[in-house]
């Protein structure tokens, strides 16, 4: 089931791009296109902060966050072509629109944590809710949830934890927790891969060391980048993507990834199991959200509305396999799915995790840390 709670936090992906097609005809379309299937999408009135007149909507997503099928559907009933860039990190995207890129994207997918600091940052536009349908349907903690109180600037698309992927047939003793990496750091010697993200990777050492993902405390920043550089030399790499393939033939031995990203490549390889380590972890939560640079804002409605709808959430957690924050979505999942424990950890899993949070000044200790770990 569900958590009938959630405080937690996680980080990044990458996006695509899409503009506009409606200008004052486009909502009599939409709810025509849309009311066959048995929803109609709200009408948009918004006002533009440029002057830019498309048929085309850009996003800024996480891989795996969209297939073909999806923006197919979304032409077929909106008349929009949307193109998806992608990001693998929250702080990779958030860098990006502050050189400059804010412009460019109409929807945008951070993180909860992210999505607080981009509030803070006031680089995202405030919503309508009169215009965004669907809402109600979210399971109760995510309508009102403690990064965005009201949830006035964003609207939650998935959630999930982070974790350990591996194939127990290929190790002599399963994982159970953080510090099997480096008890058994001999054996796993570059074939071990982290995230490429500050706060996943220093967050989880962190908790395996009996501190929050979320300290501030130098000292215990400290000692976490200190035990990362002893596991340093059995890193393979730090990529949040490219251990897929790799983990699937049985080049690696395990990887760091979040569970939506197990729960799909689980279904290619049926041996790989994925576990959520006993010490903790983070239990993230992505969503959506519109720049105030917008350059489509009423486009940006539409896909938000488009996602809400209860068969399009529950289409994607089969076949893009995240876990939805929508219960009339989750309702019409089979068994199988509904029971996943990789995809709706039990509340045992949830009580031990933690979201991520923004840690202030300390962010820059993280980062200090982070660029002698990787370079």
């Amino acid at each position: 089931m569900p958590p009938t709670y959630l405080h937690k936090h996680r980080n990044s992906r990458v996006a695509q791009t899409r503009r506009q097609f409606l200008q004052t005809s486009v909502a009599a379309m939409v709810a025509s296109s849309l009311s066959s299937c048995g929803w109609t999408l709200a009408e948009v009135k918004t006002t533009p902060n440029t002057q830019v007149s498309s048929d085309t909507l850009y996003i800024y997503t996480w891989s795996g966050y969209t297939d073909q099928d999806l923006l197919d559907r979304f032409r077929e009933e909106t008349g929009l072509k949307v193109v998806a860039d992608v990001f693998d990190s929250n702080e990779s995207m958030l860098a990006r629109l502050q050189a400059g890129g804010a412009g460019a994207y109409s929807v945008i997918y951070p993180s909860e944590y992210m999505a607080q600091k981009m509030i803070k940052l006031g680089l995202l536009a405030e919503l309508d809710r009169s215009l965004l349908v669907g809402l109600e349907d979210l399971f109760p903690q995510f309508q009102d949830p403690n990064y965005d109180p009201g949830g006035r600037f964003s609207v939650p698309i998935s959630w999930g934890t982070t974790g350990l992927i591996f194939n127990p047939n290929t190790l002599k003793t399963s994982p159970e927790d953080w510090d099997y990496l480096w008890q058994n750091q001999d054996k796993l010697s570059k074939r071990i891969t982290l995230l490429n993200d500050v706060r996943e990777v220093m967050g989880a050492t962190l908790r395996m060391l009996g501190y929050s993902y979320n300290a501030t405390d130098p000292n215990q920043i400290r000692q976490a980048y200190e035990k990362l550089v002893k596991l340093r030399p059995a890193i393979a790499s730090f990529t949040t993507d490219s251990w897929r393939p790799q983990m699937i033939v049985g080049d690696l031995l395990i990887a760091m990834c979040y569970s939506s990203d197990a729960a799909e490549i689980m279904e290619e390889n049926e041996d790989l199991r994925y576990i959520t380590p006993y010490s903790g972890s983070s239990l993230w939560i992505d969503t959506m959200v519109i720049p105030k640079s917008a350059p489509n804002p009423d486009g940006a409605y539409q896909w938000i509305n488009f996602m809400l709808q209860p068969d399009v959430a529950a289409t994607l957690v089969k076949r893009l396999k995240f876990a939805t924050p929508s219960k009339f979505a989750y309702q019409k999942l089979p068994k199988s799915l509904r029971n996943d424990p990789t995809l709706f950890p039990p509340e045992s899993v949830i009580a031990r995790s933690e979201s991520i949070s923004p840690v202030g000044k300390a962010n820059e200790i993280y980062e200090r840390y982070w660029t002698r770990l990787t370079s």
